[in-house]
């Protein structure tokens, strides 16, 4: 009777376990997400913005100088030497390469598959306008580090980076580098498409972490500032700015009177209900830590931002944190700390990011307005930043100071005549200190061949020349030997 009873046991678990099987079979081998509406396509465009920094370009740009008494991991030197960077963890051009590829084929998992979804036509609408813009976004980073700036004379034989439209169904797949003319006609397709398709309606109080409507036009005014297409630079940029460009300039001075303490003043900076902030992102990076890597000496910052036209306060100086001996940070990014369990000691740094701001739109068009010579309008969007910027501000009213009297202002400020080459360089100037820290500067000394000094410990000075091909970031080893794309030359 106990064998038996054994016997029936093992039989019963014997069969439950087939029918397990069964049951087993019937179901996907993994726990993907079966895109079956636009809800579940949503949630999955949540992973199509990457969370690697590229503000490790700060440490190759002119806004830094040798910091001693900081910690310097070896991508820190690398990057301030402009060497190959060994490394592919976070804060290195293989691993921002390496995110901003798993971004793209997030959205280009819902693009191959929303169109024949069920479900509300506005919404998938919706859906699909943010995917393109995500996808458009990753790829316009890309060949931004990964290839020569556009020049319409060379960027039809310039090699680009691959623009990837589908979904991976292979294992390994090789690619081939698009030229820089191909991924930029592709890019602007898709911001187009996805300008007209994308409604921050469908977001659950959450729209400043994904592309609005807004949040796509700064990306297409930067995008044709970038191309040199100055008409369209412009067109984007007033859509955005409107009739009042003013409350998307972030009022600094009243930031200081409201903030509690420094950690306070930052929070205030990133708040999503700030109308200056238009995309933020998380983003994971050791970047904003003060006691690591380079930042600028007290001598560069000061330079920086207590020498200017007006002769008066930059607000944007103070606070700042001490970085190491003789270094100085901007207080524009939060310390924040994930722990990988909830009982663990270990993890990860992250911060949020500020994507694109107002700030950023407003320089691009006063740019653009320089280079069609219309100084007026351009010192006009840069008194307006200015009001916001520096104290005592009434100096800056209409009644003590107008665009004109500033245009004549900079010929002695530069010991120029040239009025459209001093307001460029006041421009240029004006965007390196709204946006330091923020990686933005590397741009524009590609954008503009601008040379680059560094200084080393023992007091030798290492250049970057104006035209030199380290400029462009190396294709990551792994893409070359396993994906076999072409290296950049050196």
């Amino acid at each position: 009777m106990k064998k038996y009873i054994k016997y029936a046991f093992f039989f019963a678990v014997l069969v439950g376990t087939l029918d397990g099987c069964d049951s087993f079979l019937e179901e996907n081998p993994d726990n993907r997400v079966e895109l079956d509406n636009p809800d579940k396509a949503a949630q999955l465009l949540t992973n199509a913005y990457s969370n690697s920094a590229y503000t490790f370009t700060e440490w190759m740009s002119d806004n830094v100088g040798y910091t001693f008494g900081t910690t310097k991991l070896p991508e820190h030197d690398q990057a301030y030497t402009w060497s190959e960077f060994t490394g592919i963890d976070q804060d290195t051009p293989s691993q921002f390469w390496t995110s901003t590829y798993d971004a793209i084929a997030h959205s280009n998992e819902v693009l191959a598959v929303i169109d024949g979804m069920t479900g509300e036509r506005a919404q998938k609408q919706a859906v699909k306008g943010e995917a393109l813009l995500t996808r458009a976004y990753g790829h316009f980073m890309l060949v931004n580090l990964f290839a020569k700036h556009y020049d319409p004379a060379s960027a039809a034989s310039d090699a680009g980076i691959p623009y990837v439209e589908e979904p991976e169904t292979v294992f390994i797949k090789k690619y081939t580098r698009n030229t820089v003319e191909e991924v930029y006609n592709k890019i602007e397709n898709d911001i187009l498409a996805g300008l007209e398709l994308v409604d921050e309606s469908f977001y659950a109080n959450s729209g400043k972490y994904h592309f609005t409507r807004r949040a796509a036009l700064a990306f297409a005014s930067r995008f044709y500032l970038f191309k040199g297409d100055i008409n369209n630079c412009i067109k984007y940029s007033d859509q955005l700015l409107g009739s009042d460009p003013s409350i998307f300039i972030k009022n600094i001075p009243l930031l200081l009177q409201e903030r509690i303490n420094t950690e306070d003043y930052v929070r205030l900076y990133h708040a999503p209900n700030d109308d200056s902030n238009l995309l933020l992102m998380r983003q994971i990076s050791n970047f904003h830590l003060p006691n690591l890597g380079h930042w600028p000496t007290r001598p560069l910052y000061a330079d920086m931002f207590e020498v200017n036209p007006y002769d008066l306060t930059d607000e944007r100086q103070d606070p700042a944190w001490v970085a190491g001996e003789n270094g100085l940070a901007a207080t524009k990014y939060e310390f924040l700390f994930e722990r990988s369990s909830l009982t663990s000691n270990v993890g990860y740094n992250y911060t949020i990011f500020l994507a694109f701001r107002g700030e950023e739109v407003l320089l691009n068009r006063a740019e653009c307005y320089v280079h069609q010579n219309n100084l007026n309008a351009a010192m006009t969007d840069i008194l307006l930043l200015a009001r916001r910027r520096y104290r005592p501000t009434q100096n800056l009213d209409v009644a003590n100071i107008t665009p004109q009297q500033l245009i004549n202002g900079l010929r002695d400020y530069y010991s120029s005549s040239n009025d459209q080459l001093n307001a460029l360089r006041f421009v240029l100037e004006e965007r390196q200190k709204e946006l330091i820290h923020e990686g933005m500067r590397w741009f524009d000394i590609r954008r503009y061949h601008i040379p680059v000094n560094h200084m080393l410990q023992n007091g030798s000075v290492v250049t970057l020349e104006e035209d030199d091909n380290r400029k462009v970031l190396q294709i990551p080893q792994a893409a070359i030997d396993v994906g076999g794309l072409e290296p950049n030359p050196r």
